[in-house]
């Protein structure tokens, strides 16, 4: 395949496809750059209303190439270093982009593949998908990608799978938090849609403005602060042109004008 990332747009919707299926999706440098690049547009598009992941082929992603791992090795520290932090940016874009985003995830999903998984909003997965945290078993560790890994799935988890490197089925992806739903592959873009339309009911700034909320209470340690932020969240929202439109539209019984959906 000549072009590691395919972008689709529906109307709102963008999905970005991991598009090296003879790879199982696995990232070199230019898909790294490349993903960091559309999610940046992504985020900066004010059409855009929910970011779509997904891979094309058997996986959604295995990791990273092992072509690009043994050259890397062969690499000095500083340049490896260099390589570290722009995966360290993709992750951290997908995790911080101020869109709603879902993980469209099947087949394999291995190291990095599971740091994406972890990064996004919703993780919809199929019962045979298969995860793992395998670093340690190259006698590395998930660094770059554990900040969004462990705040999914917890510390006590983390610490066993990051140790062994083991794979763990879907199943077990579900118990620990990695993934919110699974459905039979037949099933899955019909249940991606079903996510889109609810996320479609949702006011647009609102709905992207979610994941900061949870970030700050998550991280707050001053709760007076936390009350006097959280109060002047809810008051601009209640004033602002889509509150007053959703508070209405509740109030008069009708859809809000952002339901593109009967």
């Amino acid at each position: 395949m000549n072009d590691a990332l395919l972008i689709e747009r529906d109307g709102a919707v963008l999905t970005l496809w991991l598009n090296r299926p003879e790879l199982h999706n696995a990232f070199d440098a230019g898909l790294i750059a490349r993903l960091t690049v559309a999610l940046d547009a992504a985020g900066r598009d004010p059409t855009v209303r929910v970011v779509v992941l997904a891979g094309h082929g058997a996986s959604f992603s295995a990791g990273a190439d092992l072509q690009w791992m043994r050259g890397m090795a062969a690499a000095s520290e500083s340049e490896n270093r260099e390589d570290a932090l722009a995966l360290a940016r993709l992750m951290r874009t997908l995790d911080e982009l101020p869109r709603p985003t879902l993980a469209r995830v099947h087949g394999a999903a291995f190291g990095g593949g599971v740091g994406l998984v972890a990064c996004c909003d919703i993780a919809i997965a199929t019962p045979a998908a298969r995860f793992g945290l395998t670093e340690s078993r190259l006698g590395l560790l998930p660094a770059v990608i554990s900040p969004y890994v462990i705040e999914a799935i917890g510390t006590r988890q983390a610490r066993r799978w990051f140790a062994t490197g083991e794979h763990f089925d879907a199943d077990t992806a579900l118990r620990i938090g990695l993934v919110h739903q699974l459905v039979e592959p037949e099933r899955l873009d019909d249940a991606v849609q079903r996510q889109l339309a609810q996320l479609d009911k949702a006011g647009p700034i609102a709905s992207a403005s979610a994941k900061g909320l949870v970030r700050q209470v998550r991280h707050s340690r001053d709760r007076d602060t936390l009350d006097d932020d959280n109060a002047a969240l809810i008051a601009r929202l209640r004033v602002s042109a889509e509150g007053q439109e959703g508070l209405g539209a509740f109030l008069d019984k009708r859809a809000p004008h952002w339901v593109t959906e009967a």
